[in-house]
């Protein structure tokens, strides 16, 4: 079933032409990917499928009464309402009975109103659907439904975007960038969510691992002209390959950098199952795996660095910690040359303030930074670059460096590294403020790199990079001798460019893990594996405990569980409103002795009431999902 045909769209920008007589059309269940390079128009074509933008000539065809919706990278949200008001605004109707009902339980003298409510819960099976909906809101971090929209930060609009998005359960998803502004274990539950709703999918991403496990088609925007590919990430190289062979392009570091992409994609594991893995307990042998994954790569750009001392950099019982939120607690560690370290963890873990006490951008509570006196380093933030007005894209690299010197008393000019990074020489001499979000991104990067660093430390890197670049910096970034450090979000990105990764754990726990992203999860995976078949072998050895938690398992909660169920998720949150009440009280500096061990004793009295009530929340879930 056709829900969308797109008839010989052009869209122009003055003299400059993004594209001309393009035609595809989108059918029910498909999984489209658009990839193309930066600046070439892909978030135009999105624009113009959502109706924010206009083609200049052709036309959007929708099939009648389709519903959609579209996820943008920078979301237009109404900053007075709150999370709640914000999902409730959608229009939705299943959710304005939930709002009733909801009211009904704050005002239960109304016995009519309430039981209204509750015949419309079961009349248009609100039940499972709330349930799911709050789930969609805990997997992505937007508990406090209460918070406005206007005290979200970028990556907290996103996801309350996306989550509107999925609550709303549109024929057609329209998606730009949908794992920006996601952790890992986030992107990981997207792609199973895709996985079990069967939705139609149209979407911009640079996340491989995602195309190749979400996606069904590809289409490639390249020099002006439509490509399809029926198939995921694996197909698409293959394919692509094939049809670069068969034009016999001039483009030939193009050509080889996607034979080099097929023939890593090739060598990596299938997508994980839950099948039980051997549990990989011999952590010397996934070093040595990782360590031949480098030896594996031909070194083809010689970079002639300045040398590196026998001291790197030592990091000696570092601490740091914000208001009720430690960061790193007695951290030590001794940087060795050569090593490439990936960071990953949770939203909000510190993996960027670890970055700035490194970088001397900020400091320590306790213990001490040592830099060896010929460590000179590279540093790529989330701030990105600030542009001069009237600044060209050749004059903002020559600010940095004019060259990066190889062995052998070559070098590669400022031109020659734009070059690389897909700046042809007539796009060097473009004013800056006509680049696109992408664009810019890439040209920060070459800013960093012409400065020749020997220790590159990189914080999200891969954001807003089109697939093209990201092959372009892996390849560089195998070449590179130094030291790296690189956070990123990206896993097939980390799989490629990390020998170990430091885990945040959260809580300053910081654990170091000897491989890559792909044998640390299957290394997880096989621990909670594990976990899960010692605790059945116990639980046949030994009789049930509270038995009366599984008795009388329904589909449907009862009339009195059901307005218990919505009553705990109140109670919990006023909980937490007092809980984080009473920590704000300790900021106090003029607190004296006997008034701190009463402040913690109310604590531990709302933090026991707040576990005792999630528990019983987690029941009455378990029974709706049974």
């Amino acid at each position: 079933m056709n829900l969308l045909t797109v008839e010989n769209i052009a869209k122009s920008y003055g003299e400059r032409v993004l594209f001309e007589n393009l035609s595809f059309g989108i059918n029910k269940d498909q999984k489209i990917a658009l990839i193309a390079k930066n600046g070439t128009g892909k978030t135009s074509i999105l624009n113009i499928l959502s109706g924010k933008d206009a083609p200049d000539a052709g036309q959007v065809n929708y099939r009648k009464g389709i519903k959609m919706s579209f996820l943008d990278q920078e979301p237009d949200l109404n900053p007075n309402l709150t999370i709640e008001e914000t999902i409730l605004d959608s229009g939705n109707e299943v959710l304005k009975v939930i709002s009733n009902y909801e009211h009904a339980l704050v005002n239960p003298e109304n016995e009519e109103a309430y039981q209204h409510a509750f015949e419309e819960m079961e009349r248009l099976h609100a039940w499972d659907f709330e349930t799911q909906y709050k789930q969609i809101l805990f997997k992505l971090k937007l508990e406090d439904l209460s918070v406005k929209v206007g005290l979200l930060s970028g990556g907290q609009k996103k996801r309350l975007a996306l989550a509107n998005a999925l609550i709303n359960k549109p024929d057609l998803l329209v998606l730009d960038e949908p794992t920006n502004h996601l952790d890992l274990e986030m992107i990981e539950w997207l792609e199973l969510y895709f996985a079990k709703e069967n939705m139609t999918l149209f979407m911009v991403t640079h996340d491989r691992f995602f195309l190749e496990r979400v996606c069904n088609e590809i289409i490639e925007l390249d020099n002006g002209k439509l490509y399809p590919y029926k198939g995921n990430y694996s197909y698409y190289l293959e394919k692509k390959e094939a049809r670069l062979e068969q034009e016999a392009v001039e483009h030939h570091k193009s050509k080889l950098l996607f034979k080099k992409e097929l023939s890593w994609m090739r060598k990596q594991p299938k997508a994980r199952t839950t099948k039980s893995k051997s549990r990989i307990d011999d952590f010397h042998a996934i070093k040595e795996k990782a360590s031949q994954r480098r030896k594996e790569h031909e070194v083809q750009l010689e970079i002639n660095m300045e040398r590196m001392g026998s001291k790197i950099l030592e990091l000696h019982n570092i601490s740091k910690s914000y208001p009720n939120k430690p960061i790193l607690d007695k951290f030590s560690y001794n940087f060795l040359k050569g090593e490439r370290i990936g960071i990953i963890g949770k939203n909000g873990t510190g993996k960027s303030t670890f970055l700035n006490i490194i970088t001397n951008q900020d400091k320590p509570d306790t213990g001490k930074v040592v830099v060896g006196d010929t460590i000179k380093f590279g540093y790529y933030t989330q701030k990105g670059i600030v542009i001069k007005e009237g600044q060209k894209v050749i004059d903002v690299i020559r600010e940095y460096g004019d060259f990066i010197p190889l062995k052998k008393g070559r070098q590669i000019s400022a031109q020659q590294l734009l070059e690389r990074f897909l700046f042809d020489r007539k796009k060097q001499y473009d004013f800056v403020e006509k680049l696109s979000g992408g664009e810019r991104k890439r040209l920060y990067l070459c800013t960093v790199l012409i400065q020749n660093p020997n220790f590159l430390i990189l914080d999200e890197p891969t954001n807003d990079l089109d697939i093209v670049t990201l092959n372009v910096l892996e390849s560089f970034l195998l070449d590179f001798p130094g030291c790296l450090i690189v956070v990123s979000h990206d896993r097939y990105f980390m799989d490629k460019i990390v020998d170990h990764l430091f885990v945040f754990r959260g809580d300053a726990i910081i654990e170091d893990f000897p491989g890559n992203y792909s044998d640390y999860r299957a290394y997880e995976d096989s621990v909670v594996i594990e976990k899960r078949e010692e605790k059945n072998i116990k639980s046949d050895e030994e009789p049930p405990k509270n038995t009366w938690k599984n008795e009388g398992k329904t589909k449907k909660l009862s009339y009195n569980e059901q307005k218990e169920f919505n009553r705990l998720e109140k109670d919990i949150q006023k909980l937490e409103e007092e809980k984080n009440q009473v920590q704000n009280k300790f900021s106090d500096s003029s607190l004296e002795g006997e008034e701190i061990d009463q402040l913690s004793i109310e604590l531990q009295k709302i933090m026991n009431k707040i576990e005792t009530k999630t528990e019983r929340w987690f029941e009455l879930s378990a029974l709706m999902e049974d």
